[in-house]
C-alpha cells in the first residue's frame, strides 16, 4: 500500500442516510470529509476507527473550497450515516505477487474485466475476511495497522522458509512474511493463516517448517487452514503443478492431523484443519461436528459440509413429517453432490411426501479437477440439465452467482438459465437449515447485495476448498 494511492475524490459524500446524525447535522452531499476529531481521513479504515466515538468533530471541506466544522452526537459506535464513491473510500490495492498457483491466471479469456482483477488489500482482510500477503504493505502501512489495531487479519502464508515462499509468489518481498507477522503478534493483532498446498512444494517438510512456525506465535495465531491447489484447464504458459490424488491428499491429512494433535495437547486448539476437499479427495469421512471447534476457517472449506449437516439435522426437528412441497432439484458441484443427497436421503425418510433430486454439475468450463460448486458456469448448469425432471424449482448455492446479482461466471443470468430449463432458478445460502427450508418450498432470505467496493468492481478471491 502507497501512502500517496489515496484519491480525495473518493472521500466526497455522496449521500446522506435520512434520519441518521450526519443529516441531523447538517452534513450535506458534495462536501468532502477530511479529518474526524482532528485525524486526517485517508479511507474507510480511518473513518470507521475515527466515527465510532460518541462525540466529533467533523471537518469538512465544501464544493467551493472553503472549510467548515461540524460537531456531531451520537450513540458510540453508532454509524454516522455518510456514503462515498466507493466501500473503500479509496482505489483497491492489487495484488503485486505472481503467484505459481494464482487462481486468477488460469482463467479464461473473453470473461468480464472484473473478474481478472486480484485483489491484495489489508482493509477488505480486515472488513471483509480476504486474504493477504503482505508482499504490498509499506512500513506505514504496517504501522497503522497496530496503531489502530486492525485485527483479525486474514494471511495467505503459504509458505514461512523466505527461499521458498519468495519462488512461490516470485516477489521479492515475499520472504518477509514471519517477520512481519512477528511484528502484527507483538502488537496483539489476531491472525488467520491460510496455507494453499502444492505437491512437492510446500507440503511435507516445508509443511512442516511452517506449521511450526505459526504455532510460535499463537495465540496470535489464531487459525490454520490447509486447501488443495486448484488447477483449471487453462495453464498453458504457466509452471508445471500437480493435483493432488487419494494417496498424496491421504499423506497431508495424516501430516496435519498429527501437527494438530499435538498442538491440542500442548495449546488446547487444533489451531490447523485440513478443507473439505482433502477428505474428498483422500475418500476420507469427515471429521466430527466437535473438531473443527468454532469454525474459524469456514471460509476457507474447513468443515463446511459438516455444518451444513449439523444445521440441516438440526432444522429437521421441528417437522412433523407430514410436509408435502412441490418437487424440486438442487444443482451443486461433483465434490459436495453426495453429501447434499444424504441430506435428502434423511429428509425423504422423516417425510415421506418430499420429492426431490440431486444432479452434480460437471465443471466442463474450467476442467473437471474443478469440483466445486462456486465455480460452476451458467452454460454447464443449462447443458447438463437441460431434458432432466427438475421439478417445479432448481436450487442452487447462492455462490454460484456474482454477490448481490443474478450472474453466473460467465455471465449467464438466472433469468436466461430459468428460460432454458423451464424451472425456477432458486438460489439458497450456505446455511443447513435455509436449505431445508428451501427443500420444503418455504421463502427463505433474500442472498444480501455486498458493498460497492472500488467504483462497481469485483473483486475474485478463489478459495479452493469453499463451495457446496
Amino acid at each position: 500500500m502507497q501512502e500517496e494511492s489515496n484519491d480525495m475524490s473518493l472521500t466526497v459524500i455522496r449521500s446522506v442516510d435520512p434520519g441518521s446524525p450526519a443529516q441531523d447535522a447538517g452534513i450535506r452531499p458534495g462536501e468532502t470529509l477530511t479529518k474526524v476529531n482532528g485525524h486526517p481521513i485517508v479511507d474507510v479504515m480511518d473513518y470507521k476507527y475515527y466515527t465510532y466515538d460518541a462525540r466529533l468533530e467533523l471537518t469538512l471541506t465544501e464544493p467551493g473550497g472553503s472549510s467548515r466544522t461540524v460537531r456531531v452526537l451520537k450513540e458510540e459506535g453508532e454509524d454516522l450515516g455518510l456514503n462515498f464513491e466507493t466501500y473503500l473510500m479509496d482505489k483497491a490495492r492489487s495484488c503485486a505477487n505472481n503467484c505459481i498457483f494464482c487462481f486468477v491466471d488460469q482463467m479464461p479469456p473473453g470473461m468480464r474485466e472484473t473478474l481478472y482483477f486480484k485483489d491484495d488489500d489489508a482493509r477488505l482482510s480486515f472488513l471483509m475476511g480476504n486474504y493477504i500477503t503482505l508482499t504490498n504493505l509499506s512500513e506505514r502501512e504496517q504501522q497503522r495497522i497496530m496503531d489502530l489495531h486492525i485485527s483479525p487479519i486474514n494471511i495467505s502464508v503459504h509458505a514461512t522458509n523466505p527461499v521458498l515462499r519468495t519462488e512461490m509468489l516470485k516477489n521479492r518481498n515475499a520472504g518477509k512474511c514471519l517477520d512481519q507477522m512477528k511484528r502484527f503478534a507483538q502488537a496483539g493483532i489476531t491472525m488467520n493463516c491460510q496455507i494453499v498446498s502444492c505437491p512437492g512444494i510446500n507440503d511435507g517438510p516445508a509443511l512442516e517448517r511452517t506449521l511450526t512456525d505459526l504455532a510460535g506465535l499463537y495465540p496470535q495465531v489464531n487459525s490454520i487452514s490447509v486447501v488443495p491447489v486448484g488447477l483449471t484447464k487453462f495453464r498453458e504458459g504457466l509452471c508445471h503443478l500437480d493435483g493432488y490424488t487419494a494417496e498424496t491428499a491421504a499423506a497431508v491429512l495424516d501430516q496435519v492431523e498429527a501437527f494438530a494433535k499435538a498442538c491440542m495437547d500442548k495449546l488446547g486448539t487444533s489451531l490447523v484443519w485440513c478443507s473439505d476437499e482433502f477428505y474428498l479427495e483422500a475418500g476420507r469421512p469427515l471429521p466430527e461436528d466437535e473438531y473443527y471447534e468454532e469454525y474459524t476457517q469456514l471460509e476457507n472449506g474447513v468443515g463446511m459440509l459438516r455444518l451444513l449437516e449439523v444445521e440441516f439435522r438440526g432444522a429437521m426437528f421441528a417437522l412433523e413429517g407430514d410436509e408435502t412441497p412441490p418437487p424440486f432439484s438442487v444443482a451443486t458441484g461433483v465434490s459436495a453432490a453426495p453429501h447434499i443427497a444424504a441430506l435428502l436421503e434423511k429428509l425423504q425418510a422423516r417425510c415421506p411426501g418430499v420429492h426431490g433430486a440431486v444432479y452434480p454439475v460437471v465443471n466442463h468450463f474450467f476442467g473437471e479437477t474443478i469440483n466445486v460448486a462456486g465455480l460452476v458456469t451458467g452454460r454447464d448448469l443449462i447443458d447438463q440439465l437441460k431434458g432432466k425432471d427438475l421439478g417445479e424449482r432448481l436450487l442452487i448455492p447462492a455462490n454460484m452467482l456474482r454477490s448481490g446479482e443474478q450472474v453466473f461466471l460467465d455471465d449467464v443470468t438466472v433469468a436466461q438459465a430459468e428460460e432454458a430449463l423451464g424451472v425456477s432458478v432458486v438460489p439458497v445460502e450456505q446455511d443447513g437449515g435455509v436449505l431445508l427450508d428451501a427443500m420444503l418450498g418455504l421463502d427463505g432470505p433474500e442472498p444480501q447485495p455486498g458493498p460497492t467496493l472500488g467504483g462497481g468492481e469485483e473483486f475474485y478471491c478463489y478459495n479452493p476448498g469453499a463451495g457446496r
